[in-house]
């Protein structure tokens, strides 16, 4: 659509159409013919076709792991004149949705899917497969509730979608708020019975009460109701989804009961739908092995009343099994593109797959389906670049080939280049780069790599840099002696202030043990290496200009950011109001610039620069555990056993501040919020701001100001002010509560207040099946949830003295990890190798057939 026209509401749905300018940069528009206008809405009669290159795409931003409804409309209306209808492959990122056929489809089809995002952003590709140009009217993309259709192998394609009416108006937005598009189904053979009464529909799926508001039931009322179609694979895997709601008053001698049978095989036995009220049957997944899916409503001898049927839908599993392209390596091909402003209309969608599409001047590695493929060389010979070498290709950790020749490029040969192992081959030659190429870069010709960098006049190897400098020396003999010595002077001096100015750092850095206190800022001293230190200015670039926020706790902040051009970062920067001054910011600096484990969040850098404070993390893309529990990250449920692994990673990053510090550090903050994942759900902890180290290797107590979050925090630490790392083993044990129930940690309703004190309470009543949080529905191996409750309850207990280590801690989470991974059964394997690729018309769709 023209950005002029946009947007566009249209005045039977409501529904508001905005151009795809913003979010495609290749493609012509063009208009149906006229003939078309009288049966479509306005946002139909336009649409972008791609007379360029073989894959084109848009890319449109998600969340990541939330679920979306996404649908697309195709409508050909002979918009060149041509009258040939195209076809062509429709993508979703590096995997195939579907064929696109609209050989003599004069309405147009639509397709649409319930899809999970894995990333932050959707590219939806169009491929041409043949000698005809790809074409879309529109897309529609839009967040869906994830527990409505779920849980299932892979995403969701709509085989059909129908309700029974003789009306011939399909249903969508605004009577259905997700916008699902149900057709109207009919037959003569079928009676459709209908009313006008309110149809209660409590349930998770939004039915559209004008959906439910009509039913087909037989014209012979000892007939059965069947419904068959053809999936185009035998061995495909339907979803299948009725929906039933009694539209009668039935009279006390009246019954509605019948059997369902798929396939011959009997499914549901004596079902009698409810009095205007929604009842949902599900079924899956049903495979069709005779070619023909059949759905019989079969009345029982005891009804006296046909069976009857108010909607029903059907879904394919769409399988997408190629991994995308690792995503440092599509950080840095994108910020190479921006850099250096590529325009190679190639440059869309996944680079490395689908393998016959990739971008030019490229090439990956593919290890397997699964495994993201890796760009391992990289051409950009006579591109026309200019600038200097963009640093974030030191982020393509596989790169064997690198190729910059015949370009414009400025600057120096950066140092960096030595350190990547994987490089073979490097050609810089035919540029404008200057100075002397690194010596370990050189020296790596001894080990095989090919290094070209000819026709750079102002670049040279160390040796031919010395002869020039001779040189330079030599030709101007009239030089004043004087002049040189006066260089030497001030050389001199400023090495003598250096090494002053140096030795008053050190002095400053070994400095006592930080205390609790309040803020402060120019009263306290810079600190320690500056190798990972961060301008304000560094700061802004890298949040470009502080624009996604990420989150905000006690000491200000946190926002996304991007390091080297790829690195996704996390940067925490200290409000102005914070409680947490500059002492708690140098105590985490000085803690993550000394320790490291795999299982405490990554330092990657700080800014300490006036009144600007900041810390910058390694970014965690599965945000922290409580935003999981409490459903505000996806409203996914989290399974007992990920749940498991996530406290050992946890419980393993606390013992190795109690046991592998010298001396030993308490986190004094150990919540389920501080306890970070990555995009592996591997869990970290975070935020050390209030830990605490003791002040010598013998002491095991030290006394020091309360500090803590409410709730979590030790009562005996509490009431004497002695801490320990068993006031980390009681924060701990809080955060298993939490875990095992999903509650919160203090609620006033609740009979008893704290969880400690209601769980106990649980217990002592024998009702242990209310403790365990209800939405894991009892998949879990009940041995490995009442050990980890018994460690909860002993990590918690008021005695410090009583409660176990973090090392015990650790065995014992292990032990309930091999119980819940050792259980036999569990939840229906619903994986299957199957889908149904049918294609849907809008508004003739291939519907199912009654009998």
């Amino acid at each position: 659509m023209p950005i002029g026209e946009s947007p566009y509401t249209d005045p039977l749905s409501g529904l508001v159409f905005t151009s795809d300018s913003a979010h495609i940069n290749t493609g012509k528009s063009g208009r149906v013919n006229k003939a078309f206008d009288k049966v479509n809405i306005k946002p139909y009669l336009v649409m972008r076709y791609f007379p360029e290159g073989l894959r084109n795409c848009y890319t449109l931003n998600v969340t990541r792991d939330a679920t979306y409804f996404i649908g697309a409309r195709f409508l050909y209306g002979n918009y060149d004149g041509l009258n040939t209808y195209p076809n062509f492959d429709l993508y979703l990122g590096p995997n195939r949705w579907e064929t696109i056929n609209l050989d003599g489809d004069k309405t147009g089809t639509w397709v649409d899917m319930i899809h999970v995002a894995r990333s932050g952003s959707l590219e939806l590709c169009l491929v041409k497969t043949g000698t005809t140009l790809p074409l879309i009217s529109t897309i529609e993309i839009r967040p869906f509730r994830n527990d409505v259709y779920g849980p299932h192998p892979g995403s969701l394609s709509k085989t059909f979608r129908n309700f029974f009416n003789v009306s011939s108006i399909d249903i969508r937005y605004p009577h259905d708020k997700h916008d699902r598009i149900w057709t109207y189904m009919q037959d003569q053979d079928w009676r459709v019975i209908n009313t006008t009464l309110s149809i209660s529909n409590l349930g998770i799926y939004d039915t559209p009460e004008h959906v439910l508001a009509t039913a087909a039931t037989p014209l012979k009322g000892s007939s059965p109701l069947e419904i068959y179609w053809y999936p185009k694979s035998p061995t495909a895997a339907i979803y299948l989804y009725l929906h039933f709601a009694e539209l009668q008053a039935l009279q006390a001698n009246e019954t509605r009961e019948f059997d369902i049978y798929i396939n011959e095989n009997s499914s549901y036995s004596a079902f009698s739908p409810p009095k205007f009220e929604l009842r949902t049957l599900t079924f899956s997944p049903i495979q069709c092995p005779g070619g023909q899916c059949i759905l019989r409503l079969v009345r029982t001898n005891k009804s006296t009343l046909p069976p009857l049927i108010n909607a029903i839908e059907a879904f394919s599993i769409i399988q997408f099994p190629f991994a995308e392209t690792n995503p440092s390596d599509v950080a840095v091909i994108k910020n190479i593109k921006e850099t250096y402003r590529l325009t190679k209309i190639s440059w869309q969608g996944d680079p490395c797959i689908p393998q016959d599409v990739t971008w030019e001047h490229l090439n990956c590695s593919y290890k397997d389906m699964s495994s993201p493929p890796r760009v391992t060389s990289l051409n950009l010979s006579s591109q026309g670049l200019t600038g200097s070498i963009v640093p974030s290709i030191q982020n393509l950790t596989q790169l064997q080939e690198l190729d910059l020749s015949n370009n414009t490029l400025t600057g120096e040969v950066p140092k960096y280049l030595a350190k990547m192992k994987s490089l073979l081959v490097i050609n810089l030659s035919n540029n404008k780069l200057r100075g002397s190429i690194p010596k370990a870069l050189l020296d790596r010709q001894n080990d095989g790599l090919l290094l070209n960098y000819e026709g750079n006049p102002e670049l040279c190897s160390i040796s031919s840099c010395i002869k020039k400098e001779e040189n330079k020396f030599l030709v101007p003999v009239g030089a004043s002696v004087a002049s040189v010595v006066v260089i030497i002077v001030i050389m001199l001096l400023i090495f003598m202030l250096r090494k002053k100015k140096e030795s008053s750092d050190k002095q400053l850095t070994h400095s006592l043990p930080v205390e609790d206190g309040g803020d402060s800022y120019e009263s306290e001293p810079s600190f320690l290496t500056k190798n990972r230190k961060f301008t304000y200015d560094e700061v802004t670039t890298m949040t470009n200009n502080f624009q996604r926020v990420l989150g905000e706790g006690g000491f200000g902040v946190v926002y996304h950011g991007i390091l080297n051009g790829a690195e996704q970062i996390a940067v925490k920067v200290l409000s102005q109001s914070s409680a947490q001054g500059y002492k708690q910011f140098k105590a985490e600096v000085e803690l993550l610039l000394r320790v490291h484990h795999i299982n405490l969040v990554n330092l990657v850098g700080y800014c300490d620069e006036g009144q600007h404070l900041g810390l910058i993390y390694e970014y965690m893309p599965n945000g922290d555990l409580k935003q999981h529990l409490s459903g505000k990250w996806s409203g996914s449920v989290l399974s007992w056993k990920t749940r498991l692994i996530i406290t050992v990673d946890a419980a393993q990053g606390l013992e190795y501040l109690h046991t592998g510090c010298k001396p030993a550090m308490v986190h004094r903050d150990v919540k389920s919020s501080n306890i970070l994942l990555d995009e592996n759900f591997q869990a970290k902890l975070a935020d050390f701001g209030l830990s605490r180290s003791f002040p010598t290797a013998n002491e095991t107590y030290v006394s020091t100001v309360v500090a803590g979050t409410p709730g979590y925090l030790d009562p005996e630490y509490y009431q004497t002010n002695w801490l320990s790392e068993k006031s980390d083993v009681y924060s701990f044990g809080i955060v298993l509560l939490e875990i095992i129930t999903n509650c919160p940690i203090i609620q006033h309703a609740r009979e008893k207040t704290h969880i400690v004190e209601w769980v106990a309470l649980m217990l002592q009543k024998g009702d242990i099946r209310n403790i365990i949080d209800p939405t894991l529905q009892q998949d879990y191996d009940s041995s490995s949830v009442w050990k980890a409750l018994e460690l909860a309850m002993s990590c918690v207990n008021p005695s410090s003295a009583k409660r176990p280590n973090m090392s015990r801690v650790v065995n014992d989470l292990k032990d309930c990890l091999k119980y819940e991974i050792s259980r036999k059964g569990g939840s229906v394997d619903m994986d299957s190798k199957g889908s149904i690729e049918v294609s849907m018309n809008f508004g003739t769709e291939v519907i199912p057939k009654a009998r």
